[in-house]
């Protein structure tokens, strides 16, 4: 994977294969063999503004099942590892995860950037705001700053801006390694950042359980559970080969 003794600045993108094996579903597959919450559940219905206008009822349900949902689950190996590397990495990192549950802050991460939101926040339309929540917003409890019961879950559904995409291509300039882990590689404009980054100079490295829509992109890549190989990863890079 080139040569890490010059790796300074490395940026990193984890989607659902990582938080999979801690047991939260994804939209495309459960991790019981089950249906994916899309067969479940219509894209439209459930994850877009439109959706939300039309049947607020059925979105906060949605929600608030996985919100009391992901505050059962636990960090598993890979949230660990990646914690480990925060914790001790002395040049710039930045874990944009594609998640929005907080089990890489639970793992202990702090260099954590939710570009796609967080089940345990609450935004609120009128004044807004975003407040830690973990209770439900079906009963359309008021907002904690200005009282009103204008609170949706602070999600980026589609046909939304993910958020801090300025700090996201900011990281992806300044870096010399960039890693995508557990995902899908088919949702933009998270799948487009291995091409920003390879075309800025950085290395690339995918860990995935299979081969993602982009790995011809990836200089090298690693095929497998994330619990077995990011703490393998890590232990390389940390240990300098």
């Amino acid at each position: 994977m080139g040569d890490m003794n010059r790796i300074r600045n490395i940026v990193i993108l984890t989607g659902a294969g990582v938080s999979a094996e801690s047991g939260i579903d994804t939209f495309r597959a459960g991790t019981d063999g089950g249906p994916s919450l899309w067969e479940q559940h219509r894209i439209e219905d459930v994850a877009t503004p439109e959706g939300f206008v039309r049947d607020p009822d059925l979105v906060h349900r949605f929600y608030d099942m996985r919100r009391a949902a992901i505050q059962q689950k636990q960090p598993n190996a890979a949230h660990m590892a990646l914690a480990r590397l925060d914790a001790v990495w002395t040049d710039n990192l930045l874990i944009v995860t594609q998640n929005v549950d907080d089990l890489h802050e639970r793992a202990g991460a702090r260099r954590v950037l939710h570009m796609h939101g967080e089940h345990l926040k609450a935004w609120c339309t009128a004044c807004r705001s975003r407040s830690a929540w973990r209770e439900a917003l079906f009963g359309r409890p008021p907002c904690p700053v200005c009282q009103s019961r204008s609170l949706r879950p602070d999600v980026v559904w589609f046909g939304e801006m993910p958020y801090e995409m300025d700090r996201i291509h900011a990281a992806l300039l300044d870096a010399d390694l960039f890693v995508s882990i557990g995902t899908s590689g088919a949702v933009y404009p998270a799948a487009g950042f291995v091409r920003n980054a390879r075309d800025l100079g950085a290395q690339t490295l995918e860990l995935n359980l299979e081969p993602s829509q982009g790995s011809a992109m990836f200089h090298e890549t690693r095929l497998g559970k994330a619990g077995d190989l990011v703490p393998a990863w890590v232990a390389e890079i940390l240990g300098g080969g």
